[in-house]
């Protein structure tokens, strides 16, 4: 064996060699069935849909099944099977119909890691269609307050806001599924995060943040993705500041938990594709951040920076730099609903516009007709939808043929984007 297959090898031993069991097939009232089987450790997991015939099928790298499974099961599934073969475990869920499906995510338990996934029937399907998955990372939080402004504005609070704000046009929207990393004024470390990304089956993340800086005349966002070289002495500073806060996190990584350096050296090509992805991700997210005409910009391309949060070795990972907290004129904007809900927008659409170029198999944009499906909830008006989405209201009435009737909590309406 030569030095680099040996080299190859103590990699994939770091990742873990994992052995996985069946756990349990689940009914639940919704008319869902959850699967689930029982992991030694967080995994690196490929998940797809197949028709012709209908299946899902689920691969688990550097892992072992302790026996191969075949279940037969109730309608729509038709059985349940897995097999291992040279570190890969296959787990395929044959359907007698096509269903809506969760992608799989990794639940920490006393027992081990539960890999879960479900599927729900519906009749009205062409296709098996899942929802695409978005992390939502607000910076900093709990202890940790970030940058302060001159008259107090913590950059946790404004980064929980814009997150927020943000999880709530993905979740009413048809087609997307939000995560928010930190949900409330908590510590979360820096491991956590990315984990916790790859435990939700995400298939992007976005990390929001509000810099400060010594100068109160620098201000404006940025939208970065990770690169162990900097790309401007603005991002050097950034990137050195991280490395000193991450040192002592970077060593505590759960014995249960991904090794994402260790993974980046063992799937190479893997991670090319994630540094592209990411690229055109934030491409996407600068361009609309360029367009709102409240929000200036500081660095008028996508910059780099070694923060440890975006390297995912198979996740697209941006992190925004919302304005700096410390410039008068950022701050007044950041501490606005407006202002942040600006921000939410930009991101929003940079998302899908990502997702439009590049769709993830078996969702609702493949094959995208230019319009979305957004669910009224109460509040609601027309005038704020509208600047949600960066449309017209007049735009929403004619899509929908509204006129002058009011909409109402519960209604699903057209968004022509």
């Amino acid at each position: 064996m030569n030095k680099f297959s040996l080299f190859l090898l103590a990699l994939s031993s770091l990742i873990y060699s994992n052995e996985i069991s069946f756990y349990e097939v689940k009914d639940s009232d919704d008319q869902s069935t959850e699967i689930s089987f029982l992991l030694d450790k967080v995994s690196f997991i490929k998940s797809y849909s197949l028709v012709d015939p209908s299946r899902i099928v689920i691969d688990v790298y550097q892992s072992d099944l302790k026996s191969d499974v075949q279940k037969k099961y109730n309608y729509p599934i038709k059985q349940i099977r897995a097999s291992s073969k040279e570190d890969l475990t296959r787990i395929v869920i044959d359907l007698y119909e096509y269903v809506n499906w969760n992608k799989p995510t990794q639940e920490k338990t006393d027992e081990g890691i539960l890999l879960k996934i479900k599927v729900k029937k519906n009749k009205n399907l062409k296709n098996n269609i899942r929802d695409i998955i978005v992390a939502i990372d607000a910076g900093h939080g709990g202890k940790d307050p970030g940058a302060v402004s001159s008259n107090n504005v913590l950059e946790k609070d404004i980064t929980l806001l814009i997150a927020k704000e943000l999880q709530r046009t993905l979740r009413d929207t048809e087609g997307y599924q939000a995560v928010l990393i930190r949900s409330d004024d908590s510590t979360v470390s820096l491991n956590d995060r990315y984990q916790n990304a790859r435990k939700f089956g995400a298939d992007a993340f976005v990390s929001i943040h509000a810099d400060g800086f010594r100068l109160e005349s620098v201000k404006g966002a940025s939208v970065f993705i990770w690169s162990d070289k900097s790309s401007s002495s603005v991002a050097r500073n950034l990137s050195d500041k991280e490395r000193k806060r991450i040192q002592a996190q970077i060593k505590n990584i759960k014995s249960y938990d991904f090794n994402e350096d260790a993974a980046r050296e063992l799937y190479p090509k893997t991670y090319k594709k994630k540094v592209d992805q990411s690229k055109m991700l934030g491409l996407k997210i600068l361009d609309q951040l360029k367009r709102d005409p409240f929000t200036k910009i500081h660095k008028k391309n996508v910059e780099y920076a070694d923060f440890r949060v975006l390297k995912s070795v198979d996740i697209p990972s941006v992190l925004v730099e919302s304005g700096f907290i410390t410039n008068p004129e950022d701050a007044k904007r950041l501490k606005t609903k407006a202002g942040r809900r600006m921000i939410a927008r930009s991101i929003f659409l940079g998302i899908h516009n990502y997702f439009k170029e590049t769709p993830v198999s078996g969702s609702i944009l493949e094959g995208y007709s230019n319009y979305l499906n957004y669910k009224i909830q109460k509040g609601d008006v027309l005038s704020e939808i509208a600047i949600r989405f960066g449309v017209t209201v007049e735009s929403i009435k004619k899509i929908n043929e509204l006129g002058d009737r009011p909409i109402y909590p519960g209604q699903i309406i057209k968004i022509n984007i």
